[in-house]
C-alpha cells in the first residue's frame, strides 16, 4: 500500500515524520477524510473547501493548488488498485525549531480500508452514551480529538457505539460525525452551534427534499425522538 508525503509516494511503512513535527509536540494540525466508492469520490469539492479552509484557519499553507491535489488522490487510488476505500489528508504544524512556533507543514496522504455499518446495527440501531464537552474551533477539522479517544474505554466498557457531546443539555456532535434527529412531528432537526460543517450533513440538508431544520437540539429533544442517526 502507498501513501504520500509532500512531493512523492511511498510505501505505507516508510511514510513518517520527525519527532519535532508539531503533530507530534503539540497535536496541532488539520485533516480531512472522505470515502471513495468504486473509484468515484462523492462531493470532492466540498472535502477540499473544507480542508482549504481549515489549513486557512490555522495559519497552515497547503503548497498544492486543489487541482494538484486531487490529481495526487485519484493518482494515490490507482496505484493502490483499491477503488473501495477511505483517504485521509492531514497537513500538520511542521518541524517546529522550538516545539511551539508553526513551520513548514507536512501534507500526508494515506488510503485505509473502507467498513461499512453491518446489516444487524442498520436494522436494530446502536447504543450511546453521552459527554459534556464542546470542542474549542468547532469549525475545523483539527487532528486533536483527545476528548472522543480519552472516552473510548467508556464508550465499550458501557456495550456503546459512540459518545454524542453536550454541553449543559445542548446537544452538539458525535467525535467523528454529526446528529440527526427525527422529531415527533416528522421534522429532521440537526444542532446549528458548535459542531463540525459535516459535508454528508451539508448535502442531507440540501439534497433530501424533506423538511430539515438546522437548530437548537438537547438531550430531551433526543430522547423524545421518533428517530435518532
Amino acid at each position: 500500500m502507498y501513501s504520500f508525503l509532500n512531493n512523492q509516494f511511498l510505501p505505507a511503512e516508510k511514510t513518517f515524520v520527525h519527532v519535532s513535527d508539531l503533530a507530534v509536540q503539540r497535536g496541532y494540525g488539520i485533516f480531512d477524510f472522505f470515502k471513495a466508492v468504486n473509484g468515484k469520490i462523492p462531493f470532492l469539492d466540498d472535502y477540499f473547501n473544507r480542508f482549504y479552509r481549515s489549513a486557512d484557519f490555522m495559519q497552515l499553507p497547503v503548497s498544492l493548488s486543489r487541482e494538484e491535489l486531487k490529481n495526487i488522490v485519484h493518482e494515490l487510488l490507482q496505484k493502490n488498485g483499491v477503488a473501495d476505500a477511505g483517504i485521509k489528508m492531514v497537513l500538520t504544524g511542521g518541524y517546529s525549531p522550538d516545539g511551539y512556533e508553526i513551520a513548514t507543514p507536512n501534507l500526508i496522504i494515506t488510503q485505509h480500508t473502507l467498513t461499512m455499518p453491518s446489516a444487524k446495527m442498520l436494522e436494530q440501531g446502536v447504543k450511546i452514551i453521552t459527554h459534556e464537552f464542546r470542542r474549542e474551533m468547532p469549525l475545523v477539522k483539527s487532528i486533536n480529538y483527545t476528548t472522543g479517544v480519552w472516552l473510548q474505554r467508556k464508550v465499550k466498557a458501557s456495550n456503546a457505539y459512540d459518545v454524542l457531546y453536550h454541553l449543559q443539555g445542548e446537544v452538539s456532535e458525535f467525535p467523528r460525525c454529526n446528529l440527526f434527529i427525527v422529531n415527533k412531528n416528522g421534522i429532521v432537526m440537526t444542532p446549528a452551534n458548535y459542531a463540525l460543517e459535516g459535508i454528508t450533513r451539508k448535502n442531507i440538508l440540501s439534497l433530501s427534499g424533506m423538511e430539515v431544520k438546522a437548530t437548537t437540539v438537547t438531550l430531551t429533544d433526543v430522547l423524545q425522538a421518533r428517530e435518532v442517526f
